[in-house]
């Protein structure tokens, strides 16, 4: 008889431990297991920013699929479509070849992408953090402005390679202003010819407060923190329009910079359009054990899916944190061998551990099981005019 075809669709933290429990939880003659992914490694994805200021090696934080997965199929390249009545994957692989891939069990964890707006300019002159070849270019493009101020004979263009911004006042936001402004104020001291008053780090978010998942004290901690570091942030303000030297914010603002970084949120993966399905905010709607309730063997997990948070209750759904990727994708494999062998199913539930907020250096937040800690070392950074 054939085996039953378990096929996972994402190699992102949900994905990869969901393949990996899947491994360990069944024997080879039970199903053959697959899974989608465009890369050949998992990307710790929180540690981009380090990698963006140097602190950390691109291979570092990129773990072969190969070393951790020993008996599931990689398929290289990405879910377009889903045929859930007869049970088809549609995937272009990055030939561009597109297969159909047949599964009896299909578990989507397509993870998110970077959210934009119809911002004019904001496509063509932004960069973004959300893959290891954009915190590479992120870090080179920096540096790269060191350079080229340093050997303008202008003054304004020498003003407008020194200014950056970041836009994003979350965790990958704030961490990445931090981080790249100590790799800038560190830099300008092999630029004796540049000013390092010149050098100019713009926090820009929506929201009225930094990291509001911090809570109040924490938020006004990092926020505290960031001024003093000389990072001008501004809250309220967002981008209005982004030019080849000039960025011009909803307050009316024009600053001359040639550096924007963004980092506003994300949205759920473009393939979870695709399905006939109840979704939320863009989400997967699914059960608590990760079913997606319309479809026969289908599963959803990760930043994609929004699954009920059973430990905050009141109709919550877990935030799209690697935290909750890794334990989903645990239960996520559990229910899908149990699913196979006719065993009753479990809801996910875990309750958030806490976070910590890299602020580089010495400097960082965090809320380990709930208590509020800040870790700050005094140095003679300039306040930040407002």
């Amino acid at each position: 008889m054939e085996r039953p075809r378990i096929l996972v669709v994402g190699g992102g933290f949900a994905g990869v431990e969901c393949a990996r429990r899947l491994e360990r939880r069944l024997t080879p003659g039970e199903a053959d297991i697959a899974i989608v992914a465009p890369f050949s490694y998992e990307l710790y994805l929180p540690l981009l920013p380090q990698v963006a200021a140097g602190v950390l090696t691109p291979q570092s934080v990129a773990v072969s699929l190969r070393r951790m997965l020993r008996r599931t199929r990689i398929i290289p390249g990405g879910a377009i479509g889903v045929d859930p009545q007869a049970k088809v994957c549609v995937i272009r692989k990055i030939t561009d070849q597109v297969v159909d891939e047949y599964y009896d069990y299909l578990v989507l964890a397509p993870g998110s992408v970077t959210r934009t707006f119809d911002i004019p300019g904001l496509t063509d002159h932004a960069r973004g953090m959300k893959t290891l070849a954009e915190a590479a270019y992120v870090r080179d493009h920096v540096i790269s402005q060191l350079d080229l101020a340093d050997a303008a004979t202008d003054r304004d263009e020498r003003i407008s390679r020194l200014q950056f911004v970041v836009v994003g006042g979350g965790y990958a936001g704030t961490e990445t202003a931090a981080c790249l402004q100590r790799v800038t104020s560190s830099a300008v001291k092999r630029y004796p010819r540049l000013n390092p008053n010149l050098i100019k780090w713009h926090l820009v978010d929506i929201a009225p407060k930094l990291m509001p998942e911090l809570g109040d004290k924490l938020g006004k901690d990092a926020l505290e923190i960031l001024r003093r570091r000389g990072i001008q942030v501004s809250l309220g303000v967002s981008v209005a329009r982004v030019d080849d030297d000039t960025v011009t914010f909803t307050d009316g603002r024009v600053l001359p910079c040639r550096t924007l970084i963004w980092t506003a949120g994300v949205a759920a993966s473009p393939l979870i359009a695709t399905m006939d399905a109840e979704t939320v905010r863009g989400r997967l709607a699914t059960t608590a054990d990760m079913r997606v309730p319309q479809f026969d063997g289908v599963f959803a997990l990760g930043d994609a899916a929004a699954v009920p948070d059973l430990a905050k209750g009141g109709g919550a759904v877990c935030p799209p944190t690697a935290q909750h990727a890794q334990r989903q994708g645990k239960t996520a494999a559990d229910n899908v061998a149990a699913a196979l062998r006719g065993q009753t199913m479990r809801p996910y539930y875990h309750k958030d551990l806490g976070l910590v907020v890299d602020l580089g250096g010495a400097d960082a937040v965090s809320k380990p099981l709930g208590v509020e800690l800040k870790a700050w070392r005094p140095r003679a950074w300039p306040a930040a005019t407002t």
